[in-house]
């Protein structure tokens, strides 16, 4: 882990430190000479970091090199927080100056003001950024001292080099497979059918191409190669011409795999120094009109647009194949299923093999561990002692394969009870099987996606990752690249991020009917985050033997406790960079203990307080934690939030979850400049407290504003949302305190390109001013890019102009419309190309779901709704207005679900075939 900031960090502070010493005229300074050395070394570093890196174990056996890697971590550590706190200082002076000036411009002349403001200026220069500069010259001396003592680890690059490239190739044969299986086949039958069904199914399709594509997808270890050896050696595929099997693995070449396919056809290799098209076409005459099976084992992927190119070499001669061929591809990345479908132009079919369920599994460790047995029976205690192993190997066919060699090795109990009671997987087992089997993936991801993988040890076993909440968690701790093209931002590099993770299988993805998309980590995955991460993140729980020696080199730790004695041991870490702290003691010892932490741990960016007792405030020591981008707090009656989080100017989230305690309300829950927060991009509080922000429009950075009770009142006004031009999620109740229809185009929705969520209610039901909720309405008109929208208590009569135009709100995949009491006539939404959920509520004025359009009088009516809920619409006759008509087919077509309530003159439902209905007439 301490290579994590070696890159990008490096050249941040030497431009930094470059800037600053331009910035300060007349400041002498030896930092010149420092930042020379080190833009000099900094090559070399990069070599030395990146060696270690991927050869961990010669940096774990190397204890001066290991050392020295740290200490240069450490050292690139305090160097960044003092450029931190320059910054800190600079927002700090922003808003003292634009205070200043508020004021003076009050009661000073205008000349009086400009010498007042000039004085003040160098004057807080003078005494306030000279000892940060002194202290970030004090750090660059240190980092370039660290830097030069690098020296000495060069030669380990260039005298290993030749040995590792030697013992690459050994790893490279030993993980070469062939077709013949060498393990039994236990618990794949479902697979195994599945495969043989879909190779059967290729001659009797009519196929628009000669070659078919079937993906075998899932992590190391879960029997993919067993899998198709098996197939390989199947009746089924004595209906093909010809047979080939190639383990591609990680060290792809072009030409090499062509001629492991002749090798396979031709009984003999071809020479390597033949050109490619020479070798092309000599694969192409060895196809040419036959139907063959081509299995590819173990292919990886680097960078899909140069793997892409390569494959289509690859495979360009194949496409002279008979009608009825077939591909089978084993990987562990989606990434590659997707990529090697779009080199034969076809779509992508995935079989994803899975873990073994516990049967299966004891079945496969009982095969192996009483191989040399004559009778099993005869020893139902290490039966009893298998069948609790078994909980432990996560379904992996190769964690079992292992666990039975170590077994098979003695039937003495009490060698079966140590292994039982070790710590699965041990570390000569993951060394010497697994891990350089996961390892592999891990080393093939670029470093920012190392860095965002290894920090999810953190978390523990089997935790629902919620992909927004982690991107703003890697955001804070610095480990998203900036984006290049202003229209990313932070959060959509982040995003990408997360699924190329994903896609390379380091995530499983989930959905739940109630509660949406969560991802998890398959338990050899987050085995392996722990294994790159074990000096820089722990994670400590009651019940848990803590390590007998805790690294001071900890740059994330997790602490669930209720242990005070543990709790102090945290000050120790003075590079902490994130602590999530789960406490379970009594309130008093829960603040002094918090009090402590601010103290000491004042290099933390992301900070989670989580706690099972009433927290009613959080001390004000937390002002100490300048450095801090991400604060979440989980507990019980918090009556206030600290007035000192108003001056940590560098946070970019605050997620605050507490019962309100009796359930009410306090006034001075927040401070009155929480608006300082101008770097804010998510803020979330209890009930409705963000309404209670005077002059919310401050927090230009902030994302998602879910509901802001508008008042008739300065700072409280729809003006207010201007320029919060970031937003992609905006709810703005209480629209009756909109006077003028004027008023909300100040709200200016449109110019919010990001904007895709929007709910817009009025708080009561009065129907006087119809006209103005009507004008207000039009003049609130949102951005084309909208997803999302949700419209409560509009007493109009008719649709905004702007949602009469298809063309203006044509991306929409969700209308919800509830409690509109004089709505008349509804929209053209049939017309809506991208519309997948319409929710119509309590609106008993509307007769008709659908109006003519365009003089259309049939089309194609909700392309691709999928569900359709209709609640109390009370004058509800038909689908369409009278002369319009949908062809049979064509009206909700994609109808999964559909709803109907309380809709008494409804006289029919349309044809609709494969349908879940719900509800009553």
């Amino acid at each position: 882990m301490a290579e994590w900031f070696v890159g990008p960090i490096m050249d941040k502070i030497i431009n930094a430190c470059s800037d600053y010493l331009e910035e300060q005229v007349g400041w002498q300074t030896g930092m010149k000479k420092e930042l020379e050395s080190l833009r000099e070394n900094h090559p070399k570093i990069q070599a030395v970091v990146d060696f270690a890196v991927n050869k961990a174990q010669i940096s774990d056996q190397n204890p001066a090199l290991n050392k020295w890697l740290w200490h240069l971590r450490n050292s690139i550590d305090e160097a960044d927080d003092v450029l931190d706190e320059l910054e800190y200082m600079k927002h700090q002076e922003q808003f003292l100056k634009n205070t200043e000036e508020t004021k003076k411009r009050k009661f000073l002349p205008s000349f009086v003001y400009e010498s007042a403001r000039k004085i003040l200026k160098i004057g807080e220069r003078s005494i306030k950024r000279v000892p940060n500069l002194m202290r970030l010259e004090e750090a660059v001396q240190k980092l370039d001292k660290a830097s030069a003592d690098v020296t000495p680890f060069i030669h380990l690059v260039d005298s290993t080099q030749q040995e590792h490239k030697e013992l690459e190739v050994d790893f490279y044969k030993a993980r070469e497979t062939g077709s013949l299986p060498s393990n039994d086949l236990i618990g794949r039958g479902e697979a195994m059918e599945f495969v043989t069904q879909w190779l059967k199914k290729l001659s009797n399709e009519n196929r628009d191409r000669n070659i078919s594509l079937l993906s075998i997808v899932g992590h190391g270890g879960m029997g993919k190669t067993t899998l198709l050896q098996h197939v390989y050696e199947d009746e089924v595929t004595k209906e093909f011409d010809l047979k080939i099997w190639v383990c591609v693995s990680n060290n792809f070449d072009v030409k090499n795999v062509i001629a492991d396919m002749l090798s396979t056809l031709k009984k003999k290799r071809p020479r390597l120094d033949d050109t490619l098209d020479a070798l092309q076409n000599s694969l192409r005459t060895e196809i040419m009109s036959k139907k063959f099976l081509l299995i590819l084992d173990d292919i990886w992927e680097e960078e899909e647009n140069r793997d892409i190119s390569k494959w289509e070499k690859v495979l360009a001669p194949l496409a002279y194949g008979k009608i009825g061929s077939g591909i089978l591809v084993t990987t562990r990345m989606d990434s590659v299923a997707t990529m090697m479908a779009k080199v034969i132009k076809k779509k992508t079919e995935i079989f994803r093999l899975e873990g073994l369920e516990e049967d299966q599994c004891l079945q496969l460790l009982n095969s192996h561990a009483f191989a040399d047995v004559e009778n099993p029976n005869d020893y139902e205690r290490l039966r009893s002692i298998v069948g609790e192993i078994v909980k432990k190997l996560s379904g992996s066919p190769l964690a079992a394969k292992v666990t039975d060699g170590v077994l098979n090795s003695s039937l003495d109990e009490r060698h079966w009870t140590k292994v039982l009671n070790s710590d699965f997987i041990s570390p000569n087992l993951s060394q010497d099987y697994i891990f350089p089997i996961l390892r592999l993936s891990y080393m093939f991801l670029p470093k920012h996606l190392q860095n965002c993988f290894a920090f999810c040890s953190i978390f523990p076993q089997d935790y629902e990752f919620n992909k927004d909440d982690l991107v703003t968690m890697w955001i804070a701790l610095g480990f998203i690249q900036h984006p290049n093209d202003q229209e990313w931002t932070m959060e959509d590099i982040g995003g990408m991020y997360f699924d190329i993770l994903a896609k390379k299988s380091f995530f499983d993805k989930f959905d739940h009917e109630n509660f949406g998309r969560y991802y998890k980590m398959h338990d050899l995955i987050h085995e392996l985050t722990q294994s790159v991460s074990m000096h820089g993140c722990l994670r400590v729980e009651d019940g848990i033997k803590l390590p007998s020696i805790i690294p001071e080199t900890l740059r994330h730790l997790s602490i669930r406790t209720s242990n005070s004695d543990i709790i102090k041991m945290i000050g120790k870490f003075k590079y902490l960079h994130s602590l999530f702290l789960l406490y379970e003691a009594s309130n008093r010892n829960l603040s002094n203990t918090l009090i402590e932490i601010f103290k000491a741990s004042k290099s933390l960016r992301l900070l989670r307080i989580w706690t099972t007792k009433n927290l009613e405030i959080i001390p004000e020591e937390i002002g100490n934690l300048t450095h801090l981008r991400w604060l979440k707090i989980d507990c019980y009656n918090l009556t206030m939030l600290p007035r000192s989080l108003s001056n940590l100017y560098h946070l970019q989230s605050i997620i605050i979850s507490s019962e309100l305690r009796h359930g009410k309300y306090v006034d001075d829950f927040l401070s009155s400049d929480i608006n300082n927060l101008s770097n804010l991009h998510y803020l979330i509080l209890p009930g409705n407290y963000i309404s209670s922000i005077y002059a919310i429009g401050k927090l230009k950075s902030l994302q998602a504003l879910y509901m802001f009770d508008l008042k008739d009142v300065s700072g409280y006004r729809i003006v207010e949302m201007q320029n919060m031009n970031d937003l992609c999620i905006l709810g703005i109740n209480c629209l009756e305190n909109v006077k003028e229809a004027e008023e909300a185009c100040s709200a200016k929705l449109c110019a919010k390109r990001r904007l895709t969520d929007l709910t817009l209610y009025w708080s009561n039901t009065d129907s006087r001013n119809i006209n103005l909720y009507e004008n207000v309405l039009d003049n609130l008109q949102p951005p084309k890019c909208l997803r999302n929208l949700s419209i409560n208590r509009y007493m109009g009569a008719r649709s905004p102009i702007w949602m009469k135009n298809v063309n203006l709100i044509s991306n929409i995949e969700k209308i919800e419309l509830t409690d509109c009491l004089e709505y008349e006539t509804l929209p053209p939404f049939g017309q809506l190309p991208f519309l997948k959920s319409l929710i119509l509520d309590n609106m008993p004025k509307v007769q008709c779901l659908e109006s003519k359009v365009n003089g259309n009088d049939t089309y194609r009516a909700f392309p691709l709704l999928e569900v359709l809920s209709i609640k109390g619409l009370e004058a509800l006759e038909d689908w369409f207005e009278v002369g319009v008509a949908a062809e049979d087919g064509f009206l909700f077509p994609c109808l999964i679900k559909l709803y109907l309530r309380d809709c008494p003159k409804l006289k029919e439902l349309p044809s609709l075939p494969f349908l879940k209905m719900g509800g009553r007439l």
